[in-house]
């Protein structure tokens, strides 16, 4: 079982925005998105803020049969971020409830507050939860 993780935990992740996490990126299939403005996609937002808590989990789990995967996100997207900038993000976290860790999480692109809100992770043995999700169906 993971190491006992200190409440305050806190992590910086800091990442230059390729053109590949633009929103025409986020499902190229669309149409949609493929004539919308060059910038950050919020769902690529949300896998920078869900890494940077990862990352600040890393020393705490025994990797990589403990992992923890992503269960409630509830963040901003306030302002818009163009390619070639870099994200920092930050994560803290808030609490511990048994497999629950709960973190607080914000993101600045240098020039704007692009984020706030929080994010909650659960933690998982990786072996038994793939053998569940492939126990489902679907493409394997």
């Amino acid at each position: 079982m993971m190491r006992e993780v200190p409440i305050g935990l806190e992590h910086e992740f800091t990442f230059e925005i390729p053109h590949t996490k633009i929103v025409a990126a986020l499902y190229p299939e669309s149409p949609e998105f493929a004539t919308m403005p060059p910038v950050l996609a919020t769902g690529f937002l949300v896998g920078l803020l869900e890494w940077t808590c990862v990352r600040a989990l890393m020393p705490y789990l025994d990797w990589p049969r403990e992992q923890t995967v992503g269960t409630h996100i509830a963040v901003s997207h306030q302002a818009a971020t163009p390619p070639g900038l870099s994200v920092t993000c930050h994560a803290r976290l808030s609490g511990v409830d048994g497999r629950r860790l709960s973190f607080e999480v914000t993101a600045h692109d240098g020039q704007d507050l692009i984020s706030t809100g929080s994010h909650e992770r659960a933690l998982i043995d990786a072996a038994r939860f793939t053998r569940h999700v492939l126990s489902k169906g679907g493409s394997r």
